[in-house]
């Protein structure tokens, strides 16, 4: 995706200052109008101490008692009243993003948005036939949602061999461990091009950067290290170049989506294709690894933080990290204040399969999750209908979906989306 706010003069003189702050204020008013998001998230830079930017202060639903209320007009309370109109299937619908995979018509997934009142998107595959396509499809994606609600759009693009968009429009990327070769002010103003690029064919959050830090054999390491995925980093070097990354796509107002929390990096199994060797014994909160991922996220707030499908015996051994309440609720949440949204890695992953379809979404926003992101369009009905059904009859449980919405719908009003 994806991603506001991230004098008394002497009596003779004073109708001129009257004059000049209702001017002022007409023009800061209009600029708020006009452009959203650009004035406040997405404006914040972290890279300079010096730099002063606006920045947003995002709530959810059900504000903790240390956080204080948002006023009227920032984009949680925005949210809060948009989401307060919606009825609980459009607020469970926000929760979801389907996917479009490559040479599939937009029109497939008409019906499932309108219907679903889905909120995101996501271009998966060889998208090969440059920038033109890319925006054709997004394009139509975006009349299928109310005019007021447009999707987040989002899509793989890290770089080497995980880049689902090429051809003419997109630069060919480099792998992330070759950008780990890059300063962080090179690396943040190349991210910042190929954002512009991404955002010319109308996708608004990159689900990129990998802030995993590999810690053993890289060719072992299959879901990162063997793709060359990682910047090649120590922990604190990881963290620098995900930062650029982040503030680059920002610079080009696009969203990043940091993942996959607290890392993959220790792990030899892929969890897209296996559900075996994807258990962490090594990794811990606090630790490195996982400070790589706190670094960035205190630092730039993300428009998204993505959740590993591994397990993590030191951390909660018993529930993978994406419907972990230890690590979402208790740490990201709690201990880190991020209030922004946090996705799914791909439900359809094999790392999944055991779990009941229909529970998948359940379990991620009982955990304090909010978006589940779909990778096979089978899964989709399945995983809102168990939100649906399981909202309606639990109260506590629409309490959460609707905390979930309000902090997705607080994104989108960052971004200009609605």
């Amino acid at each position: 995706m994806r991603p506001s706010a991230h004098a008394t003069r002497q009596l003779r003189h004073r109708s001129i200052p009257i004059v000049a702050a209702i001017c002022a204020l007409a023009v800061v008013l209009a600029g708020v109008a006009v452009y959203g998001w650009h004035v406040g998230w997405f404006a914040k830079s972290t890279s300079n101490g010096n730099t002063t930017t606006p920045q947003t202060s995002q709530t959810s639903a059900l504000p903790r008692a240390d956080v204080p209320s948002p006023k009227k007009n920032e984009p949680a309370a925005q949210a809060q009243r948009a989401v307060s109109a919606m009825t609980l299937e459009e607020r469970v619908g926000q929760l979801v993003m389907v996917p479009l995979l490559a040479g599939s018509d937009p029109s497939s997934l008409a019906s499932t948005i309108t219907d679903e009142h889905i909120g995101s998107a996501i271009l998966i595959g060889n998208w090969n036939t440059g920038a033109d396509t890319v925006k054709t499809a997004t394009a139509q994606l975006q009349g299928y949602a109310p005019a007021g609600n447009r999707l987040i759009i989002a899509t793989d693009q890290e770089g080497g061999q995980v880049q689902h968009l090429t051809g003419t429009g997109f630069d060919t990327m480099p792998s992330a461990v070759e950008q780990g070769t890059m300063s962080a002010d090179a690396l943040r103003q190349s991210a910042g091009t190929w954002g512009s690029q991404l955002a010319a064919a109308g996708i608004n959050v990159d689900l990129a950067p990998v802030l995993g830090t590999v810690v053993g054999d890289r060719a072992s390491n299959a879901p990162i290290g063997a793709l060359d995925r990682d910047f090649g980093l120590d922990a604190a070097g990881n963290a620098e170049h995900g930062i650029a990354v982040i503030e680059g796509l920002r610079d080009a107002q696009v969203g990043a989506a940091v993942k996959h929390y607290p890392g993959l990096g220790a792990v030899s199994g892929n969890t897209d294709f296996t559900t075996e060797g994807i258990l962490d014994t090594t990794t811990t909160l606090g630790g490195a690894e996982a400070g790589a991922f706190d670094q960035a996220i205190t630092k730039t707030d993300p428009a998204m933080v993505m959740m590993s499908l591994a397990t993590y015996q030191s951390i909660d051994p018993n529930n993978p990290a994406v419907f972990s309440s230890t690590i979402i609720d208790g740490h990201i949440r709690n201990a880190l204040k991020y209030t922004g949204v946090v996705i799914s890695d791909s439900m359809s992953a094999e790392a999944l399969s055991s779990y009941d379809v229909s529970q998948l979404g359940v379990k991620l926003v009982e955990a304090g999750g909010d978006m589940s992101c779909i990778g096979q369009t089978d899964y989709v009905k399945p995983i809102v209908d168990g939100l649906n059904e399981r909202a309606k009859s639990d109260p506590a449980f629409a309490s959460k979906v609707t905390a979930a919405a309000t902090r997705v719908m607080a994104l989108k009003i960052k971004m200009g989306l609605a």
